[in-house]
């Protein structure tokens, strides 16, 4: 049974351990870091207001750990879990203000390890990963500026929303869901304040930046976004299909929340009080965003990828337990505990065992070795630093984060190779058939790719 007067502790202890299981499983199972996050990596070797697939924070922010701890994989698994644990915590400084026992609060955290966005996929520093803080921090400021005055709660509610927009564009169902409440809010009191504005003003402050550089180059990363959803090559079966896969795809999903809910209550009656202004606010952020998602997928068509459902759920802990509290059985918690125990144990060590069973994962790429390789050729060649690599996220994006030079990664130079500055020392990466032909340099191959070396003698 948990002592009431433990669940701060206890909560601490799980942020702890939770941080420490999923940095420490995949560091000591991975040969190489995964695809999403060489590829963040890539990108913010040669930072910029955006890149051909996402908005500029997830960049961001590995460049700034990769400044502080070089090439050590195990520093951007912390990355991720420390993203992971300040969503966990805003939603437990949310929770207070819906319960006066901790333990709803508790509870309503420990809910969310039964759904394996939050942890089996969570070493995989991404864009998705990138979001879950400022997904939680906005909802967080937005329901402190609505009840309060303080002028620093608006600013910070603009922010995050920002933020949450420049890790990527899905935030804006977020965004979208509350300014529906807001809308629902005005039209149900009759009250309008100027203050509702200062959000929307810092969050174009803080996006404006990016928004000049899609419009200088041509919103490549919407069209990118665009084609993710497959709506070029949509039929009308798809506007049926695909949003039904997705229902179901995320009651399979959830399948483990909903089994830790039932588990801890004497029976499921829910009585919705559209009066209670708490309660709409809990529904507004956690239905609508997936409501309108599933929109989008019936109206459009568009194939919803699972793993863009991510930051979703972070509130549906303390959606669910808000509506039941009143029917938890506290005589049978210990149900509820073994289940959460359960599910904490078994996600790390399914990850495990798939990391050492199999070898033939993007995790298993040799990406330190060949960049050894190449190093020791360049050497024997050159005599000035490898500057430049060239190619795609992966082989040339590893080239980037393995190489002691820490070149810049470009996915193209647009230009001739032949024109290429020397001096500056690259390497490009592509197809050996057609680079083995064009390269004035140094030529070899790792198969499946040729590698050009351009350097100074």
């Amino acid at each position: 049974m948990i002592k009431k007067k433990n669940i701060s502790e206890i909560f601490i202890y799980f942020l702890f351990i939770h941080l420490l299981v999923w940095t420490l499983v995949p560091s000591f199972t991975n040969v190489n870091l995964p695809l999403d996050t060489i590829e963040a990596l890539a990108w913010g070797s040669n930072l910029d207001w955006g890149f051909n697939k996402h908005p500029p924070l997830s960049a961001a922010v590995v460049e700034f750990f990769f400044q502080i701890f070089s090439n050590s994989d195990w520093a951007f698994y912390l990355l991720s879990q420390i993203f992971v644990i300040i969503a966990f915590y805003t939603v437990w400084k949310f929770s207070e203000d819906f319960f006066k026992n901790k333990i709803y609060s508790l509870i309503s955290v420990l809910l969310l390890e039964g759904i394996f966005f939050y942890n089996f996929t969570t070493p995989e520093f991404n864009v998705n990963i990138c979001l879950l803080p400022f997904w939680s921090l906005t909802v967080y400021y937005c329901w402190k500026s609505l009840n309060s005055d303080n002028l620093k709660n608006w600013i910070l509610f603009g922010l995050f929303s920002g933020l949450g927009f420049l890790s990527k564009y899905l935030f804006v169902y977020l965004i979208a869901a509350i300014i529906i409440f807001f809308i629902i809010k005005i039209k149900n009191e009759k009250k309008f304040y100027l203050r509702y504005f200062i959000p929307g003003l810092v969050f174009l402050v803080v996006i404006s930046p990016h928004f000049f550089w899609l419009i200088k180059n041509e919103y490549v990363t919407i069209l990118y976004a665009l084609d993710r959803t497959e709506l070029v090559n949509s039929y009308v079966v798809d506007h049926l299909k695909f949003p039904f896969i997705f229902l179901a795809k995320q009651l399979g999903i959830l399948s483990p929340f909903f089994l830790m809910i039932f588990l801890m209550t004497k029976k499921i009656n829910i009585r919705l009080n559209f009066k209670d202004k708490k309660l709409l606010f809990l529904l507004a952020i956690n239905i609508i965003p997936i409501l309108l998602i599933f929109l989008t997928s019936l109206f459009t068509g568009a194939k919803i990828r699972t793993m863009w459902m991510t930051p979703f759920y972070l509130y549906s802990g303390i959606l669910a337990v808000y509506l039941l509290q009143s029917y938890i059985n506290f005589k049978s918690i210990n149900k509820f505990i073994y289940s959460f125990i359960f599910f904490f144990i078994l996600s790390p060590s399914i990850y495990f065992y798939v990391s050492i069973s199999k070898d033939n994962k993007r995790t298993d790429f040799p990406g330190n070795e060949i960049a050894y390789l190449i190093q020791n050729k360049w050497d024997k060649n050159f005599s000035n630093n490898i500057g430049i690599v060239v190619g795609d996220e992966w082989f040339a994006g590893n080239l980037s984060y393995h190489l002691n030079s820490r070149p810049k990664w470009y996915n193209s130079l647009n230009e001739k190779i032949e024109q290429i500055d020397k001096k500056k020392g690259v390497i490009y990466v592509g197809n050996p058939k057609i680079l083995k032909n064009l390269c004035p340099g140094i030529y070899g191959t790792i198969n499946p790719v040729g590698i050009c070396m351009l350097g100074k003698k």
